[in-house]
């Protein structure tokens, strides 16, 4: 199970004295600098300080001690901003107690990313969290502050953790603490349980590996307020079965779990701060191997809505394993459903991996989530569920395709097959994440990361809180 989040980002004693962080920008340099000691000002001239955003200068007080941090940030009119700059700064300071001094971009998001830049992967070797505190600004919830900052801890490390210590066990296992820290139900039905139940492509995928495949299962919050319920793509490992990865694409494939992931740091936030809602999370854990029983190209599966599939890649399994899932969540008609996975290479080469496309046909709950993750700094675009390409998925000899031919608009067609799935719904959102950041920026360093569960955290909060 993932470290606890501590020691706390934050300190509370007002009698702590606390070193104060000066903001900067170009344009406001000559202004702050006006305002400083004399000993300060040469300080920072003689250290070349003028505001360039990232630049961190430590001044230092009469006595020697720290007197005061200097931190810079993006002028006001910049064409691009990065609110959560100040994230860098628990890598930058010294151990010691601090507060802001003045306003950055946005103090609640500078206090957020404050909070995720202390993180640290430290279950291999040893990596404690800086010993940087910070006093929470004036009218900023620290405890909403922590929630999210402990899930996104929770989301990191399950991603981070190796598929040898990751496996669909180890995933269940993971569930099941989230779930009894909450008092929600916990379920889990395992290995050929899945045949019996009528899961047949959960089990098609995982059945190759000694590792037995599964479907995890919480419940949570009183049955009489809106159904919502969290879908996540639990691939523990994806060797991309008989139709196999190259190794440089096998390579981060421990993330291939990263929907579970996150959707089980988004249940955390809901659950912790107790929304007025009737949650239900789905996990379909598996890992895709490579073995004589494994799965085949053009197989064909019955699925749990009784749709047969025919396979056309057994490296696309993450929607096989979502679309039982996603019919069993469907069949409860959910107020909201929702569904996370790293699915396609093709939405990082539209997007990129800090930009997660989402899917839904619900227009108010597109313009919602897209606010929300504009308001959260945890960017994503609206894709369209293109009515035309559906086509692309027909089969000749089976109902559906998983792989459609051609290559195109490999996110779409994805988001279409899912599509097929949901049908009683009132409203479905589906994600194809990355939940990865490939190389280190401020409150987001390099390695597994909280993609989409913060948004949508808002979007639940504002609907349901």
């Amino acid at each position: 199970m993932p470290s606890p989040f501590e020691p706390s980002p934050f300190e509370t004693s007002a009698a702590a004295p606390a070193i104060p962080i000066t903001f900067a920008s170009k344009s406001n340099w000559d202004a702050i600098r006006a305002e400083l000691p004399a000993q300060a000002r040469q300080f920072a001239d003689a250290n070349g300080f003028a505001g360039k955003p990232g630049a961190c200068l430590t001044l230092p007080g009469a006595d020697g001690q720290l007197a005061g941090v200097l931190f810079g940030i993006e002028d006001g009119a910049a064409k691009s901003r990065d609110p959560f700059r100040p994230g860098a700064l628990p890598g930058l300071l010294p151990a010691g107690v601090y507060r802001f001094a003045n306003a950055p971009h946005d103090m609640r998001l500078a206090t957020l990313a404050f909070a995720l830049g202390r993180y640290r992967f430290g279950r291999y070797r040893k990596a404690e969290a800086p010993d940087v505190r910070l006093v929470p600004p004036d009218g900023i919830d620290a405890a909403e502050i922590i929630r999210m900052a402990e899930a996104a801890t929770l989301a990191r490390d399950l991603i981070n953790t190796p598929s040898n210590d990751m496996g669909p066990a180890e995933l269940a296992q993971a569930a099941k603490e989230v779930a009894t820290r909450f008092g929600a139900r916990f379920d889990c039905i395992v290995g050929d349980d899945l045949l019996a139940r009528n899961f047949p492509l959960i089990h098609a995928v995982g059945m190759a590996s000694s590792r037995a495949p599964r479907l995890i299962e919480l419940n949570w919050g009183d049955p009489a307020h809106p159904k919502v319920t969290l879908v996540g793509k639990g691939v523990c490992f994806d060797t991309g079965g008989l139709d196999l990865k190259p190794s440089g694409g096998m390579l981060l494939m421990k993330k291939d779990m990263g929907g579970a992931a996150n959707v089980l740091a988004l249940a955390r936030m809901v659950m912790d701060a107790k929304l007025k809602l009737r949650l239900r999370v789905l996990i379909p854990a598996v890992e895709n191997a490579v073995a004589g029983n494994a799965f085949r190209p053009l197989d064909i599966f019955p699925s749990r809505k009784g749709l047969n599939v025919e396979i056309g890649n057994t490296d696309a399994e993450g929607r096989l394993i979502l679309a039982d899932a996603l019919a069993l969540a469907d069949e409860e008609k959910p107020d909201l459903l929702i569904d996370m996975g790293t699915l396609t290479g093709a939405a990082r080469v539209a997007l990129g991996p800090d930009l997660p496309p989402f899917y839904t046909n619900d227009e108010t709950l597109a313009q919602d989530v897209a606010l929300c993750a504009i308001q959260e700094n945890d960017p994503m675009w609206r894709m369209p569920l293109w009515p035309p390409y559906d086509s692309w998925l027909d089969s000749k000899v089976a109902t559906i395709t998983n792989a459609p031919s051609g290559g195109f608009a490999g996110s779409i067609t994805c988001a279409l097959f899912l599509q097929r799935f949901v049908e009683h719904a009132k409203s479905w959102l589906h994600f194809d994440i990355f939940g990865w950041t490939p190389s280190a920026k401020p409150a987001r360093p390099e390695g597994g990361e909280c993609q989409a569960a913060r948004a949508v955290y808002r979007l639940l909060s504002q609907r349901y809180g």
